[in-house]
């Protein structure tokens, strides 16, 4: 049976503000990663989930040397890797991944976090760590139903299914009804039409997006707004399964608008994309 194709800008409405709310009605948002010399990939995807919407970010980053606060974006707040992190932040949503490494420590927090009970999301080095550590998988394996996303490309969906990236690319919905076996989580196939599935759910696939999309950090920026999506969808009546439906069209969409403004696609960037996901949510 052939995917469906991902329609998801109906659900918009459902972000709008009332009056009387606050930033605990868009959710608290924990984002885990920067090892020593890739903190540049969890502060793209801090900026992204802030810009998205999410009432209010905390990073915590790996490498000890890097800043605790971020000039330009002081409504991101840092706090230091610990073993109660989780629980002291008490976040809506966890996600883990950009920049993580696969040191012993990112292993010790990534268990950590796949036993938290909060919705979370699982990209880059999280999923490289699950492809290494049978003990991690059995871990993501056994969350509740539809509270975890994994968003890997081929090279990382290969990793989890001991597969080559090459076969991933000519088998990728046979690869992604694999992902969605083996981890039963929601599954973002990213890529040329990237696919979305779950246990439960009609295997969906994008068809916006272009080349330009093509760079370092675009995969950090859609794991923030798919972060700040679900958080704010625990409060407007989204699905874990429909705000990352809705982060993955809006992640592409921007990107389409972008080149049609005559921004790319070749040198388009993920912070210009960030921005351009931020008119499209408050689009009237």
């Amino acid at each position: 049976m052939n995917p469906a194709t991902l329609d998801t800008l109906s659900l918009l409405p459902k972000l709008k503000r009332a009056p009387h709310e606050h930033k605990g009605h868009a959710g608290k948002v924990l984002i885990i990663g920067g090892d020593v010399g890739m903190s540049g990939a969890v502060f793209l995807a801090g900026q992204a989930a802030l810009y998205a919407g999410a009432g209010w970010v905390i990073l915590s980053v790996l490498d000890a040397k890097c800043p605790s606060f971020l000039p330009d974006h002081p409504e991101l707040m840092i706090k230091p890797i610990s073993p109660s992190l989780i629980s002291d932040v008490s976040p809506d949503v966890l996600a883990i991944g950009p920049g993580l490494g696969q040191s012993p420590l990112a292993q010790t927090i990534l268990e950590q976090a796949l036993k938290a009970k909060q919705a979370l999301i699982l990209d880059a080095d999280a999923l490289n760590l699950l492809s290494l550590h049978p003990s991690l998988m059995r871990l993501l394996k056994n969350r509740p139903m539809g509270m975890t996303v994994i968003t890997p490309h081929p090279g990382e969906a290969a990793r989890l299914l001991n597969t080559s990236s090459e076969h991933v690319q000519a088998n990728r919905l046979s690869a992604l009804e694999e992902l969605i076996q083996i981890t039963q989580a929601i599954v973002v196939l990213k890529g040329q039409n990237t696919l979305l599935g779950a246990p439960d759910q009609v295997i969906n696939e994008c068809h916006r997006g272009n080349p330009g999309m093509g760079v370092g950090g675009m995969g950090d920026v859609l794991t923030g707004l798919l972060t700040a999506l679900v958080a704010q969808g625990i409060r407007h009546d989204l699905s874990t399964f429909e705000a990352t439906g809705l982060a993955v069209e809006l992640h592409s969409m921007a990107a389409d608008v972008l080149v049609n403004q005559g921004v790319g696609p070749i040198g388009l960037t993920p912070t210009e994309l960030i921005l351009k996901v931020r008119d499209l949510i408050n689009i009237k």
